[in-house]
């Protein structure tokens, strides 16, 4: 890690870790040990204009954005990805801000945790916005990396033909290691910014709200993290929970469950409540944590096997040491959970996910924030032979996403090709063995078939 370049304080973090895979550590959180927990509710939450405005005003932005969307067949940024009308990710995001600095008068900084493989993009995307860069601050800082281990004997993992193989992202919890070891919490705090929201670049609901900004500020609580309802979607997901030793909230994601304890997570009466990966943190409190830690906050491990390389099932099994920037929430006495709308949390995890993004059920306004214009977020289910990868995904909708404001459901079983001006009414299935066309302006329902045309 010397030898490449990585920082002291990345290091010395990776060998805490090391430490405890040695010692057997699994970072398993059994349920005997946790107790469900019920946050305060956005709703039920009043803030004066005034007070959310002037939170946003000592409030600095962070996006995590160091992944490539390698799922779903990329090779480049995710939040590269066009969402609508020519705008990526990235654009929606960085006009957000934009719009949010003059609404509210606030200097409001916009800064991504890119990785070494999407930072060029990123920066080159963001070239086009002249006046995103608040002056003192860089527009980016880099997230660590480290050595995959052999999971045989915890050695370093080698491939000489593709040596960017050997390394991977110590998980989003790094996100604190790489503040303090590139100077920037240091200079956040110098230049007078009292608190932080960070999120996912793939998340466009995750607005700095001044609402939830007034309520930090005057919570007086160190570190908050927003909440939904956990769904279906979510039963193999983590949750939110209250250690009962003491009384800490806890995130436990599913890799730090015990095969024992499935039923209890996938329980969501028991836990009703997931993250949103949306959260706040008073930066004073972030840098007193790390002080006293010698900059190693102590997030509970995450044990991620997988295989050396990720498209070949052939190549040895490693480890790969990560940990969550929720988990963090623990580490804070007097730390928050806020209960928010699901129209906070709009993920594109999938191709599933970017169909309905890029459909008529969100509408974008001169905000540029998203507002919900149906009255639920249909469920959607492509065939991942034909719609997995965006390249794939792009060919069989070459006019555009369907209507989807009035549907429920859409499963697509086989090679379907959508033409201009398709609806989508209630919940509806197509299955073919050969590819299909839906012809333009079809309306497909669940009591009509589906017209077709040879693809």
């Amino acid at each position: 890690m010397a030898a490449a370049g990585v920082d002291d304080v990345a290091i010395e973090t990776f060998a805490h870790y090391y430490r405890l895979l040695e010692h057997g550590e699994t970072g398993l959180i059994a349920e005997s040990t946790i107790d469900p927990v019920e946050p305060v509710s956005l709703s039920d939450v009043r803030v004066d204009d005034e007070v959310g405005a002037q939170a946003l005003r000592s409030t600095v932005v962070i996006k995590l954005n160091g992944g490539l969307g390698t799922s779903m067949g990329m090779d480049r940024a995710k939040s590269l990805l066009c969402v609508r009308r020519g705008l990526s990710f990235l654009d929606i995001i960085a006009r957000q801000v934009l719009h949010l600095r003059t609404e509210h008068d606030a200097t409001l900084p916009l800064i991504f945790m890119n990785s070494f493989r999407t930072s060029a993009d990123t920066m080159a995307a963001l070239a086009r916005y002249a006046d995103l860069r608040v002056d003192g601050l860089p527009l980016e800082f880099l997230q660590n990396k480290e050595p995959k281990l052999l999971e045989a004997d915890l050695m370093p993992a080698t491939h000489p033909k593709h040596p960017d193989l050997e390394w991977c992202p110590p998980g989003h919890g790094d996100l604190y290691t790489a503040l303090r070891g590139t100077g920037l919490l240091d200079d956040l705090l110098a230049a007078g910014y009292e608190r932080v929201f960070v999120s996912n670049s793939d998340n466009l609901g995750a607005v700095p709200d001044p609402q939830i900004a007034g309520w930090f500020a005057s919570s007086g609580a160190p570190f908050a993290i927003e909440a939904v309802r956990r769904t279906a979607s979510d039963r193999k997901g983590g949750h939110f929970a209250r250690r009962k030793n003491d009384g800490r909230i806890v995130l436990r994601e599913t890799a730090q469950t015990a095969p024992a304890d499935a039923a209890a997570l996938a329980d969501l009466e028991r836990h009703r409540f997931c993250s949103t990966n949306n959260l706040w943190f008073d930066l004073a409190a972030m840098k007193q944590a790390l002080d006293v830690r010698q900059g190693i906050l102590g997030l509970p491990m995450i044990r991620n096997v997988k295989t050396l390389d990720p498209g070949d099932p052939s190549t040895p099994k490693v480890v790969q040491v990560e940990t969550a920037m929720g988990a963090a929430i623990e580490v804070f006495e007097g730390a928050a959970l806020i209960e928010v709308g699901r129209d906070r949390f709009v993920p594109v995890k999938t191709t599933n996910d970017l169909l309905v993004l890029r459909s008529d059920v969100y509408t974008i306004g001169t905000d540029f924030v998203l507002d919900q214009a149906s009255t639920a977020i249909p469920f959607v289910d492509l065939d991942g032979h034909f719609y997995r990868l965006v390249g794939d995904f792009d060919k069989r909708f070459p006019e555009g996403a369907p209507s989807m404001r009035k549907a429920t459901a859409l499963t697509v079983a086989g090679d379907w090709t959508f033409g201009r001006g398709v609806q989508v009414l209630g919940e509806v299935s197509l299955d073919a063995a050969s590819a299909q066309r839906v012809p333009a302006d079809t309306v497909l329902s669940d009591d009509a078939p589906a017209p077709t045309e040879k693809g």
